[in-house]
């Protein structure tokens, strides 16, 4: 099952579809230490999508952030637990709206490009509205090279594990339906995030759309929060968890296969000297090689009864997303 994914690079050029009176309309940012670019994007939001509200979640930041957000008329709520996860799962829980833009607040992110967003989102009725991050004018100053790096091959990690779709599964830009929002489980603490509304969609196969949106670079007193190496750790491991929950057949398929390759090198010639003198000379290769195939089988046993386990949560993750009605454009 995959996601229903169009690629719609010259969406720029669509024209709008209003939004209407019953959308409700939700911005959703995430912030930690943003004091110098925050009031900044609560006002190029405002003005994009002036039916919406703006929420900023402070982050025990240690700067101004939540004053100057305030200030700037945004409606400032606090999550004292440490971690993008943990700040995206609180306004998931504790905002109601029928379409939730999700943005970071760094200033990176083009708010003219929200409009086009919502109004498609709502027209279409998707699920999902990726804003897949192209840098401004063509500069690639707006992404760390290590960054870069990560984004291109976790992107072909995620294509290679779940199937074809998204090609930017690290954009923080997104425009989300409330049936998609409340049926999303989501589990981690950091800047996974991402990674996990990019399989849920996946999962549920709900209807998405990716369009190119202008990214621009950091403000000189802005800083990533974003390790390269650790979190990209963090990040491979979320995908290769969910892999084993979302895939368990595929993924205990592939040490079956692991164990049985071992099992067969170390077997094999145990039974061609067997068959040449009738001897078994070699008793604890020979037991070696029985135990790797005997857990090669109980790992194939595992993924045949987990991948039941998986298909009726895949089921009930649908149900769930089908229980709520779009919202009306």
């Amino acid at each position: 099952m995959s996601a229903t994914i169009t690629s719609r690079p010259d969406a720029v050029d669509v024209a709008p579809v209003p939004a209407g009176p019953r959308a409700t309309v939700a911005v959703l940012v995430p912030c930690f230490n943003e004091a110098w670019s925050i009031a900044d994007v609560v006002t190029d939001f405002e003005r994009a999508l002036p039916e919406a509200t703006v929420y900023v979640y402070d982050n025990n930041s240690t700067d101004d952030t939540a004053v100057v957000a305030a200030k700037a008329g945004a409606v400032v709520r606090r999550e004292p637990r440490q971690g993008k996860g943990h700040v995206m799962r609180r306004m998931f829980a504790d905002v109601e709206a029928d379409v939730y833009v999700m943005v970071d607040g760094d200033g990176t992110y083009d708010a003219r490009s929200a409009r086009q967003m919502v109004d498609i989102l709502l027209a279409e009725n998707l699920g999902m509205v990726v804003g897949a991050r192209k840098p401004v004018d063509g500069s690639t100053d707006a992404f760390r090279l290590g960054h870069t790096f990560g984004n291109r091959l976790f992107n072909r990690v995620g294509r290679l594990l779940f199937g074809p779709g998204f090609t930017d599964i690290f954009s923080g830009y997104r425009v989300m339906s409330r049936r998609f929002v409340k049926s999303f489980p989501l589990i981690s603490s950091g800047f996974e995030v991402e990674t996990e509304l990019t399989v849920h969609a996946v999962e549920i196969a709900a209807p998405c759309l990716e369009i190119e949106t202008p990214y621009g670079c950091r403000g000189e007193e802005s800083f990533s929060k974003l390790h390269t190496f650790r979190d990209g750790l963090r990040i491979l491991r979320m995908a290769i968890s969910l892999f084993k929950d979302l895939r368990p057949m595929r993924f205990f398929g592939v040490l079956f296969g692991l164990f049985t390759v071992v099992a067969l090198t170390l077997g094999i010639p145990v039974v061609a000297e067997y068959a040449d003198t009738q001897l078994v000379l070699r008793f604890p290769t020979a037991i070696l090689a029985a135990a790797v195939q005997t857990l090669g089988f109980i790992f194939l046993t595992a993924g045949i009864v987990l991948d039941s386990v998986s298909r009726a949560r895949r089921e009930a993750r649908l149900l769930a997303y089908l229980a709520i009605p779009p919202p009306s454009p």
